[in-house]
């Protein structure tokens, strides 16, 4: 039997994060893909995109990214694994294109029709944000780093690397506003019509796991739960998650879905 063709499998992170923040998970998700062309792109605000004005709601978000594609990764549908504010990005993007993807992967993302605001961002860490205000850049990555790790937040070759890319591609704070916003005001109601995942983490410190519980509760999705790891999931266990959307896409082909992986 003749290999299937590779289909992209479109990466997408959260709030104020960068396509380097991806880190060890793109290696170890090409060991469980190796024909799949695995992208990776930076929103307007953040990354390479540094100096650009972030949009302020995720429709415009979804297009900023799309119009960053070749015509060449168009040309198939698109596997989205998208992170925290990047899981709203593939839901928006998955209901208004519907023809451009073909699954979504949505990791301890949450929208306000199925979750409270203080949920959404854990109200115990409202305080930090508000500090983030008169931080330094490094001290804002170290904070972010041990809300969203629980793994890696004693990693100092990690904070290092994190606080060099902030310093080579600062995000403004109004840049951050934009983030914030766009995310507290996404609430969408439809279940987008394509094969889903939904990866939580029950430790996750950030965003309360029942945001993830309910939205797959709602929508009647394929469910995976780590009890250990944090908000970054593929920081905290990259090998874990991976293998989580090797099966999930596994069974998917063994149900007839042809995905092209």
């Amino acid at each position: 039997m003749a290999e299937p063709p590779k289909t992209p499998l479109l990466l997408i992170r959260g709030l104020m994060r960068e396509q380097r923040h991806w880190g060890d998970f793109i290696r170890v998700l090409q060991l469980q893909f190796p024909l799949a062309d695995i992208i990776t792109l930076d929103l307007p605000g953040n990354g390479h995109l540094y100096e650009s004005a972030s949009p302020k709601t995720i429709a415009d978000m979804t297009e900023a990214l799309r119009q960053q594609l070749t015509p060449l990764q168009r040309a198939s549908p698109l596997n989205l694994i998208a992170l925290s504010m990047g899981g709203m990005i593939a839901i928006d993007w998955m209901a208004r294109y519907p023809k451009e993807i073909a699954t979504g992967v949505l990791i301890n993302t949450s929208v306000g029709h199925y979750a409270p605001f203080y949920q959404r961002l854990r109200w115990q860490n409202y305080l930090i944000f508000l500090k983030m205000g008169w931080q330094s850049p490094a001290q804002r990555e170290q904070a972010i780093l041990g809300l969203t790790s629980n793994f890696e937040r004693d990693n100092a070759e990690l904070l290092k690397n994190w606080q060099c890319w902030q310093q080579q591609y600062p995000v403004s704070g109004e840049n951050a506003f934009n983030q914030l916003l766009a995310s507290a005001l996404f609430n969408p109601i439809k279940k987008p019509l394509h094969p889903l995942l939904i990866i939580t983490s029950t430790a996750d410190h950030l965003v309360d796991y029942y945001c993830s519980v309910r939205l797959h509760q709602a929508w009647q999705t394929a469910f995976a739960q780590h009890d250990t790891a944090g908000h970054d999931l593929p920081l905290d266990d990259p090998l874990w998650v991976s293998q989580m959307i090797k099966n999930w896409l596994d069974s998917l082909i063994s149900q007839v879905f042809y995905l092209g992986i």
